[in-house]
């Protein structure tokens, strides 16, 4: 009877044991909110403005337990900056709290080194299951935060096109050689096996949940790394939180499992703010919150917070110089089409895959700038705004071209300038940041024609297929035709023509006649008061330029 007893005893034990351990099995006891925000780029007061994210952090932190996160391109894009080389916008992120972030392309736009530092001196880890160095991950792969005993696993991801579309001279070593990379191989394979690994990694770990923030996109140019490719290959995501192509989608796409993943992405300069909520029920939605407020949500509510606090101070001396009138402009200089819309009734931006007078301006501006060489361009990435009739300030130009990338001058044959006009249209009529804005040449382009222009593995360009017909055609200099055998005087940027920016690899070791010796911006600042009188008139009337790229069908 004893032994029964004791049997008993033990059992009921055992099932105790049993039921105290499912009773205690973790679950919320309030929501977790996770704010985000994506390609800010210096934005730091317009639409929401960051006081707004730091009161949205705030305001949620009353209930819920709050995460702020950072989808990339925050540190560029404006005059603020340019002139911080970033380090104001690391401050104002430190200062409105930011948790959690990952590096777009253009946080290495002031060199790798110094975005190291920039994440040094952030209060929040950078991450990334991708960026490396001769194969060894540069950040952490992924961070894990964990609220009443619940794990939320946080994987960083960039886009491989970050070689390409920041400074690709950054990421070498002084014999030339790539040291830095993204793993950017033409199929896709082994960012997904990156992405792969971290998620296996944080679910061996115990996360519950497991949010990639990304900076991937979802333009045709970035493929094979488009967010729905990188979900469509992997398993075990619950979230996308999405940056790089400054849309607004709200999307769910079924992973290698069928399975469906929440996709979400947040638009630019803070005219959205996401919010990621999971319940203790089990439940997650992702709402983007809409700034309709003209001006900036900071400046009708009047915020006075920690994030306006430094958002005033880093702005304040910045200010006074920026609103330094130096030139006017007559006409409307066009980045988006006059007139078109797209389906959410949102201007159409056109300067990436046709001319536009503004383009037009740009080049113009490094052609005379350079002494008048025989051809000029620009990368349309390069071009980030339009300038409106009126007065134009030193912001109005900084705000132009922020990149802080200067004048150079080269030589290189016609068979160079052909091949670079087919890598330059090489994604139409998709956009391609590369796209060249031209002057002193003029050409007609086919894109119904697939393209020639072949890349390498790193998507630099590598050659054109002589297979395939050309795109490019009746391509005149100074209205004679262009001949392949001559050599030409060409004026463009040192990120173009120095250090392959956009996969202009065609003129490595072409003859350098000046280097970087003149700002982009002042560029355009002495072009217009000095050449043009400080006026830009009627020459640049017409939005779509001046008939020098003129898109034809097949013959």
């Amino acid at each position: 009877m004893k032994k029964l007893l004791g049997l008993l005893l033990a059992l009921a034990l055992l099932l105790g044991c049993a039921l105290a351990e499912e009773a205690a099995a973790p679950a919320l006891t309030k929501n977790l909110v996770v704010l985000y925000t994506s390609d800010v780029h210096c934005g730091i007061d317009q639409n929401w403005g960051y006081a707004s994210v730091y009161a949205l952090k705030q305001y949620y932190a009353k209930n819920s337990h709050v995460l702020l996160v950072d989808d990339g391109d925050a540190i560029q894009g404006e005059p603020i900056g340019t002139m911080t080389r970033g380090e104001a916008i690391i401050d104002i992120m430190n200062a409105v709290g930011y948790d959690i972030a990952v590096p777009g392309n253009h946080e290495f736009d002031y060199g790798v080194d110094h975005f190291l530092n920039l994440a040094e001196k952030a209060n929040f880890p950078y991450i990334s299951c991708n960026f490396n160095k001769e194969g060894e991950l540069v950040l952490p792969a992924y961070i894990i935060k964990e609220y009443d005993g619940v794990k939320f696993a946080f994987v960083g991801v960039i886009t491989p096109m970050t070689l390409r579309t920041s400074t690709p001279t950054y990421f070498r070593n002084d014999k030339g050689e790539f040291i830095y990379g993204f793993l950017e191989d033409e199929t896709g394979g082994k960012l997904y096996a990156a992405v792969q690994k971290a998620v296996d990694d944080v679910r061996a770990e115990g996360a519950d949940y497991v949010i990639l923030i990304a900076h991937l996109g979802n333009g045709a140019e970035v493929s094979p790394w488009m967010y729905n490719q990188v979900i469509e290959n992997t398993t075990g995501i619950d979230v996308v939180l999405d940056g790089h192509s400054h849309d607004t989608e709200q999307v769910t796409v079924k992973n290698k499992d069928g399975k469906d993943v929440i996709r979400s992405a947040v638009g630019t300069k803070l005219n959205e703010i996401g919010v990621l909520t999971f319940t203790p029920d089990g439940k997650i939605t992702a709402v983007p919150i809409i700034c309709t407020a003209k001006p900036g949500v900071p400046e009708l509510f009047g915020f006075d917070n920690a994030g306006s606090d430094a958002v005033d101070e880093a702005t304040e001396e910045l200010n006074r110089k920026l609103k330094e009138v130096v030139a006017k402009t007559s006409v409307d200089l066009a980045f988006y089409d006059p007139t078109a819309k797209d389906e959410n009734g949102k201007p159409v931006r056109i300067i990436r895959n046709t001319e536009t007078n503004l383009g037009d301006l740009v080049a113009d501006g490094y052609r005379d700038q350079a002494g008048g060489t025989d051809i000029a361009f620009i990368n349309a990435g390069g071009i980030r705004v339009p300038l409106p009739a009126g007065d134009l300030t030193l912001n109005d130009i900084l705000i132009v071209h922020p990149f802080g990338n200067a004048l150079s001058v080269i030589e290189a044959t016609g068979q160079q300038v052909l091949d670079a006009l087919e890598w330059s249209v090489h994604s139409m009529p998709g956009e391609f940041g590369g796209f060249a804005q031209v002057s002193g040449i003029t050409f007609e382009v086919d894109p119904t024609i697939p393209s020639p222009a072949i890349a390498d593995e790193h998507t630099m360009f590598d050659h054109v297929d002589d297979t395939m017909e050309r795109r490019v055609r009746n391509v005149l200099v100074g209205g004679e035709p262009l001949d392949p055998a001559k050599t030409y005087t060409l004026a463009s940027t040192d990120y173009v023509l120095m250090n392959n920016g956009d996969g202009y690899t065609m003129f490595d070791g072409c003859k350098v006649l000046q280097q970087s010796v003149k700002l982009d911006n002042q560029v355009l600042i002495d072009y217009i008061t000095q050449t043009l009188g400080g006026v830009v008139g009627e020459a640049y009337e017409n939005p779509y330029g001046q008939g020098r790229i003129v898109v034809v069908p097949a013959e």
